[in-house]
């Protein structure tokens, strides 16, 4: 009589050979198959692509800063650069009086030029310039000229907030183009010479460069 047990096949024989046909599988389906996170064959020239864009971008963008800055820093000294970053503010105003209602997307570019030139010129006035006159017992004129570019940056707003194509654009340039002269005045007729005239070469080097320092990482 066949016992049971000897009816059963063999659990050792019957596991070997499933072990064997799921590791003929795995074989299979790796041989055709690469991990999610593996890099095909033609990734490495297209990644090095990418990394070489970058790399010529970050170049590219380091030389517009460095000629920008470059050149205002060849006008001399600390307030003889912010006298020229005025006088570049003051010609973009002209141009903006000198469009009409139709001229809104020239409008909307010279508005844009004018924020970026005058948020870089107050940055380097608020983070060297301001503190040094506080430095220097002139906290009164630092605190006077540090209020107006409060003003400045409301001017900004209302501008983008009326319009490039109202009525009334023209007007609010004019009176923030005054506020802008005024200050600029200000800086360059009263404030800063008397302040210079305090500094010793030293102070007065040190002043120059974190002034080009500061101009530089914003242009």
């Amino acid at each position: 009589m066949v016992t049971r047990t000897q009816s059963r096949p063999s659990n050792s024989s019957s596991s070997s050979e499933n072990r064997a046909s799921r590791g003929n599988r795995r074989s299979t389906s790796n041989s055709g198959e690469r991990s999610a996170f593996s890099w095909s064959e033609g990734a490495g020239p297209v990644v090095a692509a990418a990394l070489g864009g970058v790399a010529i971008g970050f170049a590219a963008n380091f030389g517009r800063k460095a000629l920008m800055q470059g050149m205002e820093a060849a006008a001399g000294d600390w307030d003889a650069i912010l006298a020229t970053e005025h006088d570049l503010a003051l010609a973009l105003f002209d141009k903006m009086l000198a469009t009409d209602e139709t001229q809104t997307f020239k409008r909307k570019m010279l508005l844009m030029k004018l924020t970026h030139a005058l948020e870089k010129h107050a940055h380097q006035e608020e983070m060297v310039v301001y503190p040094a006159l506080r430095e220097a017992n002139e906290a009164g004129d630092a605190d006077h000229l540090e209020g107006e570019h409060g003003y400045i940056k409301t001017f900004i707003y209302e501008l983008n907030k009326m319009g490039s194509d109202s009525p009334t654009w023209l007007e609010k340039v004019r009176e923030f183009r005054q506020l802008v002269a005024s200050h600029a005045h200000m800086e360059e007729e009263q404030v800063f010479p008397s302040f210079k005239k305090e500094l010793s070469e030293e102070q007065n080097a040190r002043v120059t460069s974190l002034v080009n320092r500061d101009g530089f990482w914003m242009a």
